[in-house]
């Protein structure tokens, strides 16, 4: 099953670190800043009201929907306009949230992992997310690192797992992809052509119904393991 892999690559949200308490840390510091620097929108809206503003506009212009930078820098600069306050928040507002939103902590298997398998695999991440892998300083770990923002598209698109494939220099069925979702993660990559492998860090059961990755662990070790590395 693995004899013609050439490539790797990575989901990186709950894969290859735990996202909720990172995103919770990233929007309770960026609502602290506001409130310091504008208080006119705090003391109007909620962070619910702010996350119920992005919903808003990602529903009134659909085709920047995958862009989650976007969509937050918008409403921000939205919400400036609204409550007497230049445009020029909204970059820096998110260069707060941005900063919080990429301290992250790997999971321990992480790094050794990647080691491990970037001796025989080219390596590559795809993300619908917005996360910066230099920032977190993993991002010599891969050849390639790809999101829905520099694509214009999101999973489960194909034409994103075709992106990357192409970035990698490998015909899909070449390429395995490595997630914790298994729709946006598993079902999507199947259905581009690529190898899947679900990474259950969490004992979740397999929805009912659908088809099985094609290799199922519990963390990066046991994918290198698996793949002889």
């Amino acid at each position: 099953m693995t004899r013609n892999v050439r490539a790797i690559a990575f989901d990186l949200d709950n894969t290859l670190w735990d996202v909720e308490p990172v995103l919770q840390r990233a929007e309770a510091r960026l609502y602290e800043w506001l409130r310091a620097e504008s208080p006119r929108i705090t003391a109007a809206l909620s962070p619910e009201d702010m996350r119920r503003a992005r919903e808003a506009l990602a529903r009134s212009e659909p085709h920047q929907a995958h862009d989650f930078t976007y969509l937050r820098t918008a409403a921000l600069a939205a919400h400036a306009r609204e409550h007497g306050y230049g445009e020029d928040l909204a970059p820096r507002a998110f260069e707060v949230f941005l900063a919080a939103r990429c301290e992250v902590e790997l999971f321990p298997d992480v790094r050794p992992a990647l080691a491990r398998l970037a001796r025989r695999y080219r390596l590559g991440t795809l993300s619908n997310g917005n996360a910066d892998l230099d920032r977190i300083g993993l991002g010599d770990a891969f050849q390639v690192s790809l999101n829905a923002r520099q694509i214009g598209a999101a999973k489960p698109e194909r034409r994103v797992f075709e992106r990357l494939s192409d970035a990698l220099g490998v015909a899909p069925g070449e390429l395995w992809y490595v997630g914790d979702d298994p729709h946006l993660d598993v079902a999507a990559a199947r259905a581009a052509g690529l190898g899947t492998v679900w990474v259950n860090r969490r004992a979740h059961r397999w929805p009912e119904g659908q088809p099985p990755a094609d290799l199922t662990v519990v963390d990066l070790t046991e994918l290198a393991h698996a793949l002889g590395t």
